[in-house]
């Protein structure tokens, strides 16, 4: 396990190389390996500190919920992406909750939240990267909120199927129209009309629980503003 979590962090962390060697073994001691199923709730109480997560296989869902129980994905975290809001406690400048669930089976390393918050205290590398790590999560949200508040859902579900084929380098894209709603932040209705209009538009092709990007470029045109969708797909259906 040692050996594991050593040659993840150093790949990983910025900050390893600037741990003295108590600190070193003080990680090891304190990071594990946690498989979370498929649904799991990992952290919904502001009041959870679970510490680091380095997720190895799987993926996670960050995410905020309204009064009336809506959830909104703020991001998501891949194999090789690290969980910093999951350590909020430690890091006295950053309040805002944020719940998290696996949307697959998922394998991290975690480290402990006591571990981390020492190495805040003792250590400026590490209390540096923490804060980074904290502001560049937090611009994420912040950039997933002003496309729900200020772009229309063309322009919004376009957005997210190029990143999506990014993401998966591929032009073929997994994931059904609630699974895109949610992670939009939109409505499955909402979804389920643009998919239709955006392969009237030639620009994917849609098939049960996947997409297909037909038009990379006219997807992006749409992303601009620099196209409009025809026949009522003019980017004013709210959601």
């Amino acid at each position: 396990m040692q050996g594991e979590a050593t040659d993840l962090y150093i790949r990983t962390f910025s900050f390893w190389k600037h741990l003295t060697n108590k600190e070193k073994s003080l990680v090891n001691a304190g990071t594990h390996p946690v498989r979370f199923v498929r649904g799991a709730q990992l952290h919904r109480d502001p009041g959870d500190c679970l510490g680091i997560l380095l997720v190895k296989e799987g993926q996670l869902r960050v995410y905020t919920l309204s009064e009336d129980g809506r959830d909104v994905t703020l991001y998501r975290l891949f194999p090789g992406d690290v969980g910093i809001l999951s350590a909020a406690c430690t890091l006295d400048a950053v309040t805002f909750p944020v719940s998290i669930e696996a949307v697959a089976d998922t394998d991290v390393l975690r480290t402990e939240a006591s571990v981390f918050n020492r190495l805040l205290q003792e250590n400026i590398y590490v209390k540096a990267y923490a804060y980074e790590m904290a502001a560049r999560r937090l611009s994420e949200m912040l950039w997933r909120m002003q496309q729900i508040l200020f772009l229309s859902a063309d322009r919004r579900l376009a957005i997210f199927l190029l990143e999506e084929t990014k993401k998966a380098g591929s032009l073929e894209i997994h994931l059904t129209h609630e699974q895109i709603a949610r992670y939009m932040g939109s409505a499955r209705e909402v979804v389920s009309r643009l998919v239709k209009y955006f392969a009237q538009e030639k620009l994917v092709k849609p098939g049960r629980g996947h997409l297909t990007i037909l038009d990379l470029q006219g997807l992006a045109a749409v992303a601009h503003n620099t196209r409009q969708l025809s026949e009522g797909g003019k980017g004013t259906i709210d959601g």
